[in-house]
């Protein structure tokens, strides 16, 4: 037996000033909270017993959460990916566990909606640590066999148990000792994964998203000129919008042209390139 777990805890540094005011797991990509897409993906494998974990705003991640998952809040600040899943393990009991990182953007138009990481379960035999992969990028450093880790890992229930407590990292307590035992498996991600932890990377899998047109809440008010860009909810655009993501309560003044930005509200505006 399986169950998921999505990793939201995070601070998402990288991503600040935005992140002072929404925790990464929340910022939206097409106008869906991250979250609420690994959520989706999830719930698109057929497993309906899903965690997720909270620290950093963990107020917001509970509110938005519910009762669609099983809550975990880190109340001394996050605990690392390793960490967190070591929390969870009477919750977990015996289970393999399928961990995925909010803010991970995967799109695989090859398979139907939400199943885009189905060949991680698909012929497991419960004993080994699967992992997403795809190739490494030119000089980079750190993968496994040439290939780089893209957002999710299936960990067998072994694995779990022997878990340390406090702050880790699934990289040196589960990912590296299973490549050392030859129990780590591989698996290639044929469709586009994109980190969205820094702003550049954010604005490219919101892009992505629009599929090279606009994405535009029904609520946003619209008096300007928006091209290939992703409007949120209750946004007001006087000015002109390019290739930029306008967060929800943001707005452009008729003076503005913003393009290849993020706008968040307030006057927010950070660089994507």
């Amino acid at each position: 037996m399986i169950c998921g777990f999505i990793l939201a805890a995070g601070e998402g540094q990288r991503l600040r000033p935005l992140t002072e005011l929404i925790p990464k797991a929340l910022c939206p990509v097409g106008n869906v909270p991250l979250l609420d897409r690994a959520l989706a993906r999830l719930a698109g494998l057929g497993l309906t017993e899903v965690a997720v974990n909270a620290a950093y705003l963990s107020e917001q991640i509970v509110r938005h959460v519910g009762d669609r998952a099983h809550l975990s809040v880190e109340p001394d600040g996050p605990l690392g990916t390793s960490g967190g899943v070591e929390r969870l393990k009477p919750w977990i009991d015996g289970r393999g566990v399928l961990v995925g990182n909010a803010d991970a953007y995967l799109a695989d138009p090859a398979r139907e909606p939400g199943k885009d990481i189905a060949a991680l379960l698909d012929g497991w035999s419960g004993d080994t640590v699967r992992m997403l992969t795809k190739p490494c990028r030119d000089g980079e450093s750190g993968g496994f066999s040439g290939l780089r880790f893209a957002g999710f890992s299936l960990i067998p229930w072994r694995y779990v148990r022997d878990l340390p407590a406090g702050d880790g990292s699934l990289v040196r307590t589960v990912w590296r000792p299973a490549e050392a035992a030859g129990e780590l498996e591989l698996v290639p991600y044929e469709g586009l994964y994109i980190d969205t932890g820094t702003p550049a990377d954010y604005l490219r899998a919101n892009l992505h998203a629009a599929n090279g047109g606009s994405l535009i809440d029904p609520s946003a008010h619209i008096d300007g000129p928006v091209h290939e860009s992703v409007i949120g909810p209750r946004a007001h655009i006087r000015g002109r919008v390019t290739r930029s993501v306008v967060l929800a309560d943001a707005e452009v003044a008729e003076t503005e042209a913003l393009t290849d930005v993020i706008r968040g509200p307030g006057g927010l505006t950070m660089p994507g390139r």
